[in-house]
């Protein structure tokens, strides 16, 4: 960034692996960074971390850690932001928040940089990050909704295990082996919830991520519900989701369907995503060209393909989204929200 300022920025959940991705893009990003603080939990206090070719020594997370720090990337649970984030605000930073703690908080935006970054600018000190999920898609359906306007989205999600942290992930490579070497696979992890009960996540898919809600939705479906209305600023979206875990590592695909409130042409909705920002449109089906996961993997741009008009209702259409739920769907977009506050105050 082309930024003669520099700032003081900590971690909070340093060594988590969205922690661990928003250090790696603060270096590739080249952030105007004076002094990098890398907060975590007592036990990992005194391990170090390499940015820039230098050592950081870990330090534990306390009320008393931001003095003097201007951005706090909060990515270490969502009991942790409740307790540390008012006394970084206090300190005078800016806190963005990867967790759910501030989502639906009346007083704290949510902010997508591509879709609401207004929002962010009116903060009193805390910036939310909205859930993965709800970040790819929103992204995508920004320039539909902003030319068409938007009745109801129904949305089928595809997540990685990645999203349920590095135990999930070594579950799923576990089992995997044990599948094919023809052993029983132990289920210890997915789904996790309340109850004690899991299920094999390798060749499978498990339609539950989160607990169940009263409703019968799960919460991270109603996340997707509540978070897209508070993004675009409408409670008069209709929003259902079906969020399902599927054995990939990396990347969440999404099935969504929206009914658009007029008529579009389908040749000015391509062009429209084309020119979306942080969007790119891979549709290129004759040639069996589309977004795939393991194509969106270490990338932080969205991606949507398979772009068409529904075959019952006039204004319906479909398209799928696939997006690094670790890159554009957490530290990506907490990053990318400091840079844009930056620039603003240039």
């Amino acid at each position: 960034m082309a930024n003669q300022l520099t700032y003081n920025v900590a971690v909070v959940g340093a060594t988590g692996a969205v922690g661990q991705q928003m250090i790696k893009i603060l270096e590739e990003r080249n952030f105007p960074i004076k002094q990098l603080k890398l907060l975590a939990s007592s036990s990992s206090a005194g391990k170090t971390v390499m940015f820039k070719g230098q050592e950081i020594v870990l330090e534990e997370a306390t009320p008393d850690s931001f003095a003097g720090v201007d951005y706090a990337l909060f990515s270490a649970g969502g009991a942790i932001s409740k307790e540390l984030a008012p006394h970084a605000v206090r300190h005078g930073a800016v806190v963005i928040d990867n967790t759910s703690a501030y989502r639906m908080d009346p007083e704290v935006p949510l902010v997508v940089p591509e879709v609401n970054m207004d929002a962010a600018l009116a903060h009193k000190g805390i910036i939310a990050n909205p859930n993965c999920s709800t970040i790819q898609m929103v992204a995508a359906l920004k320039p539909l909704y902003d030319r068409y306007g938007i009745d109801r989205i129904i949305v089928s999600t595809y997540q990685a295990v990645s999203g349920a942290g590095a135990s999930a992930i070594q579950e799923l490579l576990t089992q995997s082996r044990d599948v094919l070497d023809g052993k029983e696979p132990e289920c210890k992890v997915l789904p996790v919830g309340k109850l004690p009960v899991h299920h094999q996540i390798a060749f499978n898919a498990i339609p539950q991520i989160d607990v169940f809600t009263e409703n019968g939705f799960t919460y991270e479906e109603m996340k997707m519900v509540n978070e897209t209305k508070k993004i675009f600023g409408d409670d008069n979206v209709l929003v259902s989701a079906t969020c399902v875990r599927i054995p990939v590592v990396y990347g969440h695909s999404e099935a969504v369907y929206v009914e658009l409130k007029e008529d579009y042409d389908l040749a000015e909705v391509k062009s429209l995503l084309e020119k979306a920002p942080g969007v790119v449109l891979t549709d290129v089906p004759e040639e069996q060209r589309y977004p795939l996961a393991t194509d969106a993997a270490g990338k932080l741009d969205v991606f949507v393909g398979r772009v068409r008009r529904d075959l019952h209702h006039p204004r319906g259409l479909h398209m799928w989204i696939v997006s690094d739920n670790l890159l554009k769907g957490a530290a990506w977009n907490t990053v990318q929200i400091a840079e844009e506050l930056i620039k603003a105050r240039a």
